[in-house]
């Protein structure tokens, strides 16, 4: 390998061992100390190497022979301080190694500076001359390796596959529309940006990704990304943004983005993800963005983004949302802007939205909302922009945003609003967007126009009647531009009223040629057509038929409150759009065979308060995508199961309120997307074993009032995915031991209200852990109940309304709801002395109980004086539930185990069910209390 290195010393250890580089001077050579390098001895004998100087500073050409080149100068360090890390001793090039070590070499204080040798041993002897032996070169070849290994690894860092193209200095690497179909493996270890975009993937598999620790932005935008395996980006610690748009994602895999701790931005966009599970973002603590556009979610489970502390913007618009659960935003305290326009939203969900309690933006335009008033419950004390636009709203409640006080922009352009009340509450407000609406200016509209003069809030919009003031900007107009009875033009005004399509018409400009008459879509006589959001409604306009002529885009279709007994083959032609098909309250018995055809994108279906019996495959058949079949409230004997194997993607169905009276094997099946099932208020008996067994991702099961003696813990078997159990109004009057055990792992509420129980087992609620969050035992009739310290997560439990009695015997009850900070609503029935008092805090009546004296014992002076001080602020709150309270209790509901140090329970429920997060605990160590 010749003298590979003979001048390279200027890049190795120099200098500082702190990493500056001094300057070498002579004087500074002259001065140097040694080489300093462990286990190396002060005298070795003569024989310097002819590449060293004095004190090994290396000799000027002109020193050594002509034919040896000067040795490359290692530094190993400085008197006085630390050298760098032990290496093993240089052995000379190869080709200086003729030179044999030079006599006369320097000295220092009279000494021969000892040569460089590769191994412990003997140092050469002074005297040798010629070639060194075999021996020492053959150990040459260790010590190359080991210097080369600095070398080879740049050179592996900047290799480069060859279907991509490299940046060094940027440590950019793009491999865009190379038909990979896997992750290359030669891209260079130190790479932060990789752009993989236009490829074919199809699958990352698990730790596709493991040799790029660096890497901190990631594209895979148009890779046919079906399957990301467990685990995928595994590695990638530094990961900042993940971008996974636009493939073909159907579903995350529960661990499919761990590894991602410092991600910020995640795009999900336009991908075929129909469900989001909990805990799948769990491992995102990071996060600011999530984008989830243009996917087919058709709903949003409780807890969907559980994690996501630091998430400020998340985006779920052009889905197909028609429903969130109440919590489906819960654990999103950072959420400021949330986009939920284009989705199907019937109404405003305020209870779930209200959980984003933080929101300063919310999106809720292009959704088929047609109301909106207080009883929605939206309330986000911080909220300052709500977009309604695009919509279908007839009429707005004056109290809908009362509850959101700071709201300063409210956008409702381009929906059917003829009309607006003075709006109460939003005391900010200033700034009103009207336009596209088919305001009718007419006497009604004074207090509109009083109350925005009043309030100094900007409006735009044009008014669309009576015929005077047609095109007037309502910010233009005063009050007293209106016409009210008593005005002497009044009859004109009803004249010119009547003449018109009346206020309730959509948005329709007025004429301006014959070119746009004709560009006018089609609409059926006595309906009405918004071409904004491509509804279509002929809501209680006594139609006997089905009527046709509709536009062919319409995305929804009102057909309600009509009456035609039947629907014949091929209702709907040329509406392939069609998403929403509404047919409640029109008297039909029968859908004819092919009755919904061409209708392959349809997804809600609505056939409540009708007069269904029954229903086969052929009648449903054309609607493949149909995910929401609504049929409550009609005349089914038995769960229709013929015509349920007709759709594959159904995930709702709502049975409720028939007169259905058995649950039988093989009723559900072909039902495998089935993850709600509401069969509440009908005649049911029994569901026996595997009756419900073909639903295996079954999250939702309500059964309530029914005529159920006992809990079906049989036909619970192979629901590992049940979150919600919904059992009230059953007969029930008992609870055996193990009734849940088969969905003990992933249920999180339980609903046992107004069942009749008098007893429940010790063992009833055994298997359910930490993972229950609310259970209701409200209005039963219980007078005992165990104590459930397995349950150590509950948010909300309601025991309201059962006859306690208060003995001894219900003392384990009473200190297990001490330890929890969580409106119970438990009372004393009995003895008459504690009627009335509450179970959590009447300490009094269970005093004289054996086993309290030692409880009290156990607690320390500090411990009492805590619970005075709770007590206290009890009192002025109502004893046992303040909202948030902080205790110093004994680490067991009994007092069994030593004191621990003060600790906050769980967060408090509210009175709405909802809970709230628990107030940090001020305490401080005994050295700070005088602090």
């Amino acid at each position: 390998m010749g003298c590979v290195f003979q001048r390279l010393g200027s890049s190795l250890w120099e200098g500082s061992p702190h990493g500056r580089r001094e300057p070498r001077t002579a004087d500074s050579r002259a001065t140097a100390g040694a080489p300093s390098l462990s286990g190396w001895p002060k005298d070795s004998g003569p024989g310097l190497h002819p590449g060293l100087g004095q004190a090994g500073g290396p000799v000027t050409p002109a020193a050594a022979p002509a034919r040896c080149p000067p040795l490359l100068h290692l530094s190993l360090g400085k008197p006085g301080l630390p050298g760098p890390p032990t290496m093993p001793p240089i052995q000379p090039c190869p080709s200086c190694q003729a030179c044999g070590p030079r006599r006369g070499a320097p000295t220092r204080r009279g000494q021969p500076l000892p040569a460089l040798r590769l191994l412990a041993g003997p140092a050469v002897p002074g005297g040798m001359e010629g070639p060194w032996s075999s021996t020492h070169v053959s150990l040459v070849l260790p010590l190359l390796v080991l210097l080369l290994l600095g070398p080879a690894r740049q050179a592996t860092a900047q290799r480069c596959p060859q279907a991509c193209i490299c940046d060094n200095s940027r440590r950019h690497v793009a491999c865009r529309h190379q038909n990979l179909t896997e992750v290359p493996d030669a891209i260079p270890e130190l790479t932060q940006r990789l752009n993989l975009q236009g490829n074919l993937l199809k699958v990352l598999p698990a730790a596709a990704f493991q040799g790029l620790p660096h890497l901190t932005h990631l594209d895979l935008r148009h890779c046919q990304v079906e399957l990301v395996a467990e685990g995928a980006f595994r590695g990638l610690g530094r990961l900042l943004l993940l971008n996974l748009a636009s493939n073909h994602l159907r579903e995350l895999p529960q661990e499919a983005l761990d590894g991602l701790g410092s991600l910020r931005r995640l795009e999900l966009e336009g991908n075929a993800l129909e469900e989001l599970r909990p805990g799948t973002f769990g491992a995102l603590g990071a996060l600011a963005t999530l984008n989830l556009a243009h996917n087919a979610l058709v709903y949003l489970p409780a807890m969907t983004f559980q994690g996501l502390l630091r998430v400020r913007w998340l985006r779920l618009s052009h889905n197909a949302l028609s429903v969130l659960a109440p919590e489906a935003l819960a654990g999103l305290p950072a959420l400021r802007r949330l986009s939920l326009h284009h989705n199907e939203l019937q109404a405003l969900p305020g209870p779930a939205l209200s959980q984003a309690r933080g929101l300063a933006r919310l999106e809720l335009g292009h959704n088929p909302l047609t109301y909106a008033g207080e009883e929605d419950g939206l309330a986000l004390p911080g909220l300052r922009e709500l977009l309604l636009d695009g919509g279908a709203l007839q009429a707005l409640g004056p109290r809908a945003f009362a509850h959101c006080p700071r709201l300063h922009t409210l956008d409702l352009r381009g929906n059917q609003l003829d009309t607006l009340p003075p709006l109460q509450g939003p005391g900010q407000l200033r700034r009103l967007r009207l336009q596209g609406n088919p305001l009718w200016c007419g006497c009604q509209a004074r207090p509109l126009l009083e109350w925005l003069a009043r309030a100094r809030v900007r409006s735009d919009g044009a008014c669309r009647g009576p015929r005077r003031l047609r095109g007037e900007a309502l910010d233009a107009l005063r009050p007293w531009d209106l016409r009210c009875p008593g005005d002497a033009a009044q009859e004109e005004e009803e004249q010119e009223e009547r003449a018109g399509s009346g206020p309730r018409g959509p948005p329709r400009d007025p004429p301006r040629g014959p070119v746009e008459d004709r560009a006018v879509a089609p609409c059926p006589r006595a309906c009405v057509c918004a071409p904004e959001s491509r509804h279509s409604s002929c809501e209680g306009c006594g139609l006997q038929a089905v009527p046709r002529g509709f536009p062919n885009d319409t995305l929804l279709l009102d057909l309600r409150r009509n009456h035609f007994p039947l629907v014949p083959r091929a209702a709907f032609p040329g509406l392939g759009h069609l998403v929403s098909l509404h047919l409640q309250h029109c008297g039909i018995a029968e859908l004819e065979a092919g009755a919904l055809a061409g209708l392959g994108r349809l997804i809600y279906l609505y056939l409540s308060d009708n007069q269904l019996a029954g229903l086969s495959a052929a009648a449903l058949a054309g609607v493949p995508r149909l995910g929401y079949l609504y049929l409550e409230r009609n005349r089914f004997l038995q769960v229709p199961g013929a015509a349920l194997r007709a759709l594959p993607s159904l995930f709702s169905l709502h049975l409720q309120d028939n007169a259905v009276d058995r649950l039988a094997p093989g009723d559900l099946g072909g039902t495998r997307a089935l993850r709600w099932l509401y069969l509440s208020g009908n005649r049911i008996t029994e569901v026996p074993p595997g009756a419900l067994g073909p639903a295996r991702e079954l999250e939702k099961l309500h059964l309530d009032r029914n005529q159920l003696r006992e809990v079906p813990t049989g036909a619970l078997e192979g629901l590992p995915a049940l979150l919600e159990l919904q059992l009230s109004g059953n007969p029930l009057r008992a609870l055996h031991d193990g009734a849940f055990q088969p969905v003990s792992r992933s249920l999180q509420h339980l609903f046992l209200n107004s069942s009749g129980l008098e007893q429940i087992s010790p063992g009833a609620f055994s298997g359910l852990g930490p993972g229950l969050q609310s259970l209701h035992l409200q209005k039963n009739q219980l007078r005992a109940l165990p104590a459930l310290p397995s349950l150590s997560q509950l948010e909300l439990i309601d025991l309201s309304s059962n006859p306690f009695h208060c003995d001894c015997q219900l003392l384990p009850l009473h200190r297990w709801l001490t330890g929890l900070n969580l409106r119970v609503g438990a009372t004393c029935a009995t003895p008459p002395s504690a009627r009335g008092q509450r179970v959590k805090a009447a300490a009094a009546v269970f005093e004289a109980c054996p086993g309290w004296s030692a409880r009290k014992a156990k607690r320390t002076p500090a411990s009492r004086s805590s619970t005075r001080k709770t007590s206290i602020k009890g009192r002025q709150r109502g004893a046992d539930e303040g909202p948030h309270s902080c205790f110093r209790t004994s680490s067991s509901p009994h007092g069994t185990t030593p004191w621990s140090p003060p600790r906050c329970h769980r967060p408090a429920a509210l009175k709405d069910g909802f809970a709230r997060p628990a107030l940090p605990l001020k305490w401080k160590p005994s050295w700070a209390q005088n602090l």
